[in-house]
């Protein structure tokens, strides 16, 4: 704010400090404030808004009758003034007495000359919009200038995990897999399991496993960060519970789980602990490729740096709304309940796959004779999701090994 304008505020100041002690009150203290906003927002490194404002207000305090009253306007012409004043004094009249609100004694209040204390920084009046807008896009990079070798999953634990299977090309595949009958209904009502939600991996974590004869299998999907979800809500509604989106790999144990579906209580021992990838975004930061309750990007999969797929999140058949109120059919869901998408699929063959069980079937159906084997200790797996145009998501990458657990 410039000196003449600082000047100005403190004379309309005490101006009203006076009109307001002609028209009846005993105590009477005004603040003015002027200055101008300069806004931006930068995503995924683009100029998103760029906003200019001034502003100029007052703010009244009067006592009348040990009767506080506050009021404030931005119109400081005489008749906004005037209406300020008057509003005041109506609005002390309609209060209650309080014996304790009168000024201070004025032998407890600091005298001048003040101190200088350094609070304002004039270099502020020589950033325009340019200079903000690199400032933002340089905040945004740092925030993702980090080791994700170094970072937890952004939610190391939930109240609840529940993963469905909402990619139908999938679930289908997965039924010759384990040479099960078809899920009734399996086109209209989502399937989905309760998973561990103690112990998420982080994106880098070595995965410990007890055992490479389990089948180990790792499962590319997309997932959504829900706030507090009442029961029986309608499908299109939660999606305005979603407050965030993440990548997952839910890690899978092949051969204990054919035993566990047909046991009828689901899985346990042949789903280890999830990991996450490490940023979680609000879904607004996906800009278009967050549409209709789905993560519009591919999913790239490798397997000891080779390719292995990048399925589309945009086939899936149950959008996230859909699944959230599954889960919330006969109970409520907690804030920060994690509901994933189940492993990203394609009918297309050349899209390839985000989990080995996929690409073991389409062999079996394809050639007659399953080549690609499970992991082994020491494999590693690479996912990352991109967008439309090639460009790198927000989410950063899992990168992870898969080594031996430590016996007990």
């Amino acid at each position: 704010m410039e000196q003449d304008e600082s000047r100005e505020l403190l004379k309309l100041a005490a101006e009203v400090v006076e009109r307001a002690r002609r028209a009846g009150a005993d105590v009477a203290e005004a603040s003015a404030r002027g200055g101008s906003d300069l806004s931006t927002r930068v995503r995924l490194g683009k100029p998103e808004l760029v906003e200019e404002a001034g502003h100029h207000s007052i703010s009244l305090r009067v006592i009348r009758a040990e009767r506080v009253a506050l009021t404030s306007t931005s119109d400081l012409s005489p008749r906004g003034i005037e209406r300020c004043v008057a509003d005041a004094l109506m609005l002390a009249e309609l209060s209650e007495p309080d014996p304790f609100a009168g000024p201070a004694d004025p032998s407890l209040l600091a005298q001048p000359p003040f101190p200088e204390l350094d609070l304002f920084d004039e270099s502020l009046f020589k950033i325009d919009a340019d200079r903000a807008i690199e400032q933002a896009s340089i905040a945004e990079q740092a925030a993702f200038d980090f080791d994700p070798r170094e970072a937890a999953a952004p939610l190391p634990r939930a109240p609840q995990w529940c993963d469905g299977s909402a990619f139908l090309n999938h679930g289908r595949l997965m039924e010759e897999a384990y040479n099960t009958e078809p899920i009734p209904d399996f086109e209209t009502i989502p399937v989905m399991y309760q998973g561990a939600s103690d112990d998420f991996l982080g994106a880098s974590d070595d995965v410990p496993l007890p055992d490479e004869a389990h089948g180990i299998d790792f499962e590319g999907e997309f997932g959504v960060v829900c706030g507090a979800v009442p029961m029986g809500v309608t499908p299109d509604s939660p999606l305005g519970c979603i407050r965030l989106v993440v990548q997952i790999n839910d890690w899978s144990l092949r051969t204990l789980g054919p035993r566990e579906m047909k046991s009828g209580f689901g899985f346990l021992q042949a789903k280890p602990s999830t990991s996450l990838a490490p940023v979680a975004v609000t879904p607004d930061e996906l800009g278009d490729a967050w549409s209709g309750g789905r993560v519009h990007m591919k999913l790239h999969v490798q397997w000891n740096d080779e390719r292995f797929g990048e399925p589309d999140g945009a086939e899936m058949n149950f959008h996230f709304g859909e699944l959230v109120a599954h889960a919330a059919r006969t109970r409520r869901l907690a804030a920060g309940t994690i509901i994933g998408s189940g492993t990203v699929s394609n009918r297309a063959r050349s899209a390839g796959s985000a989990c080995i069980a996929e690409r073991r079937i389409i062999e079996k159906i394809d050639d007659g004779v399953i080549r690609t084997p499970f992991m082994k200790f020491g494999d590693r797996v690479r996912m990352q999701a991109k967008f439309g145009d090639g460009g790198d998501g927000p989410f950063g990458v899992i990168d992870q090994r898969v080594v031996p657990a430590q016996r007990v």
